[in-house]
């Protein structure tokens, strides 16, 4: 451990603190934990302990090592070498927090390009810059609509095929409130029909996926007018690249969108650090946590680019912000938006094709399989549930000796009684060869 400071630096600061030596700074501690000592192996020089990393790290396995039909909320995409050679820029690299935003219009203007893209994209009016993932979107959009009924509706509908994680999310951020999370632990199998006779004059909010966490498409059109009839606010959660096909939620009613922006040029990583979209209709801007970029014009003319809302987490008291936004989510916006720019319109709907269509094509010759039953009967979009005659757990154990990482354990999410269930995802990444040797895996794994 390298300290910076002098014996007699130390020296000062003991005597100016009113203590003899620095073991007196931890009387506090009990004696038995004070200074333990730490077992740790002789010390290696740089060489020897890259070698010594190298060796740990091709222990591991990707999706660049295995075939993957994991997805249940994190998706393997295809990400252009543009996305990250961008990314990697030395003037976006170190420089994505705007603190002195006047001085920021590089930052700025790829801010304000994401959020004119994500607004296209989900057919909302405005877009913020950002949040953490797509649960903590979700969780500020609760925080949102209870803020937007100023405390007087205290009821949250959380749709049962919400994901779980994003469920579990929202718990925390609202627990010790007076809201009150309700549909969640209904039927994971039900659909938006179910909500409707539970939205009453006390909802202040009702949260629905689409697709939805098995994959499903529904259509939320008249679930949306129950929820404006009552007087309620209505979210919608989305998989960003299903857009390129389905139609955008601010096209049938929704008031909010969120959703989880990791398909969107960002790697899979372990699980972050990700993107949580948020998009809304101008009149609850006020309302809405994180940053907003917008475009004017300088005293000479020129455009130029602002933080439009600025009552934000550095610029105010903490305990009156509405959010604390990490400056991480600058290249994670710019990535998206790199992302989205480079395909365009045509080709994330080329993607979202594919991922359709290879879908459907995976669940065809699964179901041909003996043993295995496609139970979506729904439209989907590119994951689907199949009923498995051994558990998830045995099968993806098995998958693994094929080189294959197999589909989410729903029985994870849903308990015991869904142990044998898995929801399979397909990307464009998957080839039509290694949805057939997903298949051969299936027949041989089925009777072993």
């Amino acid at each position: 451990m390298f300290i910076p400071h002098t014996d007699a630096e130390r020296e000062a600061m003991l005597q100016r603190t009113g203590v003899v030596n620095l073991e007196d700074l931890f009387q506090t501690v009990p004696v038995e934990h004070r200074f333990p000592t730490l077992n740790l192996p002789p010390g290696l020089t740089e060489m020897e302990a890259m070698n010594e990393l190298q060796g740990l790290a091709w222990g591991n396995e990707s999706t660049h090592d295995l075939i993957s039909f994991l997805g249940a909320g994190a998706y393997n995409h295809y990400i252009p070498a543009a996305v990250d050679f961008i990314l990697r820029r030395g003037e976006f690299y170190t420089a994505y927090t705007p603190y002195q935003p006047e001085v920021s219009q590089g930052t700025l203007q790829a801010i304000f390009e994401y959020q004119s893209l994500i607004a296209a994209l989900t057919g909302m009016e405005v877009c913020n810059a950002s949040h953490y993932d797509g649960a903590t979107a979700v969780a500020e959009a609760v925080n949102m609509a209870y803020a937007n009924f100023r405390g007087k509706r205290t009821k949250v509908l959380l749709s049962p095929t919400l994901h779980p994680q994003y469920i579990e999310t929202v718990k925390t951020y609202t627990a010790g409130s007076n809201i009150a999370l309700t549909a969640c632990e209904m039927d994971p199998f039900s659909g938006p029909d179910a909500l409707l006779p539970i939205i009453d004059i006390q909802t202040a909010l009702v949260v629905v996926q689409y697709p939805d966490f098995l994959g499903r498409i529904f259509d939320y059109k008249a679930l949306a007018e129950a929820t404006h009839q009552a007087g309620a606010l209505f979210c919608v959660t989305i998989n960003p690249i299903a857009l390129g096909l389905l139609t955008p939620p601010g096209e049938f009613g929704a008031d909010i969108v969120t959703g989880e922006g990791q398909p969107l040029g960002i790697p899979l990583s372990y699980g972050g650090p990700y993107l949580g979209l948020f998009a809304t209709k101008t009149e609850y801007v006020r309302k809405m946590a994180g940053r907003l970029v917008g475009e004017t014009v300088d005293t000479r003319g020129q455009r130029a680019y602002v933080l439009t809302l600025t009552a934000r987490e550095q610029h105010i008291r903490r305990e009156k912000a509405t959010s604390n936004i990490c400056s991480n989510q600058g290249l994670m916006t710019l990535a998206s938006a790199v992302y989205l720019s480079l395909l365009g319109k045509h080709g994330l709907k080329k993607v979202a094709e594919l991922c359709y269509h290879k879908a459907h094509y995976a669940a065809m010759k699964i179901g041909d399989v003996k043993g295995f039953q496609v139970q979506t009967a729904h439209p989907f979009f590119n994951e689907f549930v199949v009923k498995c005659p051994k558990t998830v757990e045995e099968i993806n154990s098995d998958l693994l000796e094929y080189g294959i990482l197999g589909g989410y354990d729903l029985g994870e999410a849903f308990g015991p009684g869904m142990a044998k269930d898995m929801l399979v995802a397909v990307t464009e990444m998957n080839s039509r060869e290694d949805i057939e040797t997903l298949v051969e895996a299936l027949e041989e794994v089925a009777h072993d």
